[in-house]
This record gives structure tokens, C-alpha cells and sequence, in this order.
């Protein structure tokens, strides 16, 4: 409760109001004016912020272990914690993710029920109302990626949440849509603090940052019309615009959609993940895991740049171990979006616009657009790139999303999924790690103690009870 308090109070400036921890549950009396539901919903804000899920590099921070799982991170460290991810070995027991988001959708959906309750005493139900239906979506989508076919808790009653069976992939995307049109419905085009009030900080999702993430939604089901209309409309809006590589997460940029508040003011999580101030030159008793860096990226991710590539200079960091009587002169690169020791001065980014224009290229392409290339190279041009004009377009924008959206989000495991490449990149990688890959690794294991709990509930094939 302690480490729930400071972290909130630190975390007001960005969201305002005092937020309600997630260990207290909100009885109905919370949900009678504003302020108190505000304080529920910060709650549930803070709690993604300061999720383990969120906030590398602990060992199921979703970039670090999704990084690790494809080829995107090299685990230096063999034997850690990481390891079960590296070498593609994860277990029910030491699967990330499941509880913490069902954990927030049982608190969305007790918000939920809550608001609409209490809707004519409440001046700002739209943005409480918007705000959730945008967490569920985001947390659903996280789960759906990950484990494949899941229960779809839609209330707070347990009683049947835990007997809930698993919803169809193609379910849990429908109610993800209907989820992000509500709240593109309900939220307005400013950014909103914790007490209504607009914003200069991203830090809550608004009706641009909804529609980016039904766009990529759209995509992943399949939809290409609806992903490319929703792309456009963000692309569009005046309020956002590409930045210099090296603006482009920094707190104020304009090409952030929506953005994680740090919990507490301190430098960026992934700051300290990939770069805790380790020099470009390490003297012969020192290695990354001096610096407390576990994980640097993998030569083949580093080779997928071309060799004009601005991202090379402005997100990547080269750093040399001089030779040892223990090792050769060592150079590892290492993922350097997030490159500020400065408190506050960086946000975790998980809608940008660059995505959207790659989003709308591939509705583009899979709709026989000769557009799409258009939009593939504002990316590439932004990257300092010649514009491409003609080729296997689908294999150009799979290659650009690699190198643009690299270590953010689970973006490369997602891709590889979601495009049927993943069993034949990860054969390729698995011989690189020493390690197997079988296609049922696809999915993650489902934790024990829910399939035990719930009779209704079956374990991801390959991974047996």
C-alpha cells in the first residue's frame, strides 16, 4: 500500500485528482460525484502506468520479454529470469500478463457499471464513460495477442467471470471495436485532466487516440476499408504531425497520440532498460550488466537497417567492451529511443502517428492500392530514406514496420502473427538461440491457478495442466 501511495501522489501532476489504488475496491458510494470517480479511474490509469507489464526492464515487461521471445533483444545473462523467453521455454507458471489485465478489466468494468448507475449526477460521464471503454480495448487487445482465444469478462460479477468459457479470436476483436467506437463516440478531440479540465499532456486517451487504436484493430481483423478510414482520420487531423527522430518521444511531441504517465518523475523506463547511463566505451572490468542492461538488440535487427537509415544514428547507440583477458572487444547496440537521464522528459508512447501511416499503407496494399507506396515513404523520407515506388509493397512495409516500430509495444511478435511469418522467422531464430520452436509457441500459456479455478476454462494446446 506504501509503494501504491507514493506512487500515486507522484503521478498527480499528469493526471490530476487523487487516484483510488487498485487494492481498494470502489463500492457504490464512490461513483456519487466526480471527484470520487476520478479518483477510480486515475486509479486505473496509474496502475498501467506503474505496471510491471509497462515499465521495463523487470523480467514481464511486455517489450523486454516479447523482444527476447522473437528477434528483436539478445539475453546477456544466460540462466536469468529472461531466459524462458529467450529460449522460447515459457510456462504456465511464469506466463506475464493474464492476471494484470484481467485484474484492470474487472476495475474498468466495475467503473463502468459505477458511471452508468450514477450518470445524471456525474458532469463528466462522457470522459469516465470514453476512457474505459478505451482501457478494455487496450487491455483486450494485449490479451487477445498474446493468448489467443480468451473469456471475455464484460462485468465486475465474478461469479461468472470465473466461469466464463473462451470467446472466439474473432469475438474478442468485435468487442474491442465495439469497445473504441464507444469511446471514440464519448471522448472529445482535447486532452482531458483527471478533473475535466483540457490538457497540454497526452496522458489520456481522446477521440484521435480511440480512432488509432480501432484503426490498428481494423487491421488486425482484417478490415481494410475501416482500418484505412480510421488511419485517415488521424492522419488528417491538424492537432498531430511527424517530428525529428529525435523529438518523436519526447513529452510535448506532436506526433504522440496517446501516452503512458510515468507513476512517478523519473527518467523513462526504457531509458534505463537499453542505456542507465553506461558510456560508449566500456573499460576491461565492466559489461552491460554493470549498468543493470540485461538484454541489447539482435545483430539480425541491427542488419535489417539500410545502411542510410537515420534511425541507425538517432535510435540506436553503439557501445564497445574493450578487450579483457575473459573476452574479446565487444560491440553491442542497443534500442536508444528513449535516450533522456532527464526526469519527465520522455513518455512510453504506445500510439504514434508514424504507425498510422504504416497501418493505412498495408490497408492500402491488401485493397490493391497503388496509394499505399505514398504513405510507406512519408515513414521512409522521415528516415532520411529514398522514396520506393514499385516492388513487393506488402514486403516493404512489413521491413519498415520492423525498423520503425522496433522494441515498442510487441510489435514484432504481433506482426509475425498476425501475418503468418512467425513459424518461419522463428525456426530461423531458434537455431540462433540454441533453442526449438514449435507453432503451437505462437500462443502463451495460460496461468494454472485460472484453469484450476475455472472449470470452464481449457489450456493453449502444447501446454497441457
Amino acid at each position: 500500500m506504501l509503494t501504491f501511495m507514493l506512487a500515486f501522489s507522484s503521478c498527480e501532476k499528469y493526471l490530476d485528482q487523487n487516484p483510488l489504488p487498485l487494492s481498494v475496491i470502489p463500492s457504490e458510494s464512490l461513483y456519487q460525484s466526480d471527484k470520487l470517480v476520478a479518483s477510480v479511474v486515475n486509479g486505473i490509469f496509474v496502475s498501467t502506468t506503474i505496471s510491471t507489464t509497462f515499465i521495463g526492464p523487470s523480467f514481464s515487461d511486455m517489450v523486454m520479454v516479447s523482444g527476447m521471445y522473437t528477434d528483436e533483444i539478445r539475453n546477456l545473462i544466460p540462466g536469468n529470469n529472461f531466459d524462458v523467453f529467450y529460449k522460447n521455454s515459457i510456462r504456465a507458471d511464469n506466463s506475464p500478463f493474464w492476471n494484470d489485465f484481467y485484474g484492470k478489466i474487472y476495475m474498468v468494468n466495475a467503473a463502468l457499471e459505477g458511471v452508468q448507475s450514477n450518470a445524471e449526477k456525474l458532469q463528466f460521464k462522457e470522459q469516465w464513460l470514453g476512457e474505459c471503454y478505451f482501457l478494455r480495448a487496450f487491455f483486450y487487445y494485449h490479451l487477445v495477442n498474446f493468448y489467443g482465444a480468451i473469456p471475455l469478462a464484460l462485468t465486475s460479477d465474478y461469479t461468472v467471470n470465473n466461469r466464463l468459457s473462451r470467446s472466439s479470436e474473432e469475438q474478442v476483436f468485435k468487442q474491442i471495436i465495439t469497445d473504441l467506437k464507444l469511446a471514440k463516440e464519448l471522448l472529445g478531440e482535447e486532452y482531458k485532466d483527471g478533473s475535466g479540465n483540457s490538457s497540454t499532456l497526452r496522458v489520456r486517451p481522446n477521440k484521435a487516440a480511440a480512432a488509432a487504436l480501432l484503426a490498428r484493430t481494423y487491421l488486425y481483423a482484417g478490415q481494410w476499408e475501416n482500418a484505412e478510414n480510421e488511419a485517415t482520420a488521424v492522419i488528417q487531423n491538424a492537432n498531430y504531425a511527424l517530428e525529428s527522430l529525435n523529438k518523436v518521444f519526447l513529452t510535448g511531441s506532436k506526433e504522440t497520440l496517446w501516452s503512458l504517465a510515468n507513476g512517478e518523475s523519473k527518467t523513462n523506463a526504457y531509458f534505463k532498460a537499453f542505456n542507465n547511463g553506461m558510456p560508449v566505451v566500456l573499460a576491461r572490468n565492466q559489461t552491460p550488466g554493470t549498468f543493470t542492461i540485461f538484454g541489447v538488440m539482435t545483430e539480425s535487427l541491427y542488419q535489417a537497417f539500410e545502411s542510410a537509415d537515420e534511425r541507425k544514428n538517432s535510435w540506436i547507440r553503439t557501445v564497445k567492451a574493450e578487450a579483457s583477458t575473459t573476452r574479446p572487444e565487444t560491440i553491442y547496440h542497443l534500442p536508444n529511443k528513449y535516450s533522456s537521464p532527464v526526469n519527465d522528459a520522455e513518455l512510453t508512447v504506445p500510439l504514434r502517428l508514424a504507425e498510422q501511416y504504416l497501418i493505412r499503407a498495408e490497408a492500402r496494399a491488401r485493397s490493391n492500392k497503388n496509394t499505399s507506396w505514398d504513405d510507406l515513404n512519408v515513414v521512409r523520407q522521415r528516415a532520411g530514406l529514398g522514396a520506393l515506388q514499385n516492388g513487393d509493397i506488402m514486403a516493404a512495409i512489413a521491413q519498415e514496420r520492423r525498423v520503425e516500430l522496433f522494441t515498442e509495444s510487441g510489435h514484432r511478435f504481433f506482426d509475425l502473427k498476425r501475418t503468418k511469418q512467425i513459424d518461419t522467422v522463428m525456426q530461423r531464430v531458434a537455431a540462433e538461440k540454441q533453442s526449438k520452436w514449435e507453432s503451437y509457441m505462437a500462443l502463451w500459456p495460460i496461468p494454472n491457478v485460472d484453469l484450476f479455478q475455472n472449470p470452464n476454462l481449457s489450456p493453449n494446446p502444447g501446454y497441457g495442466q
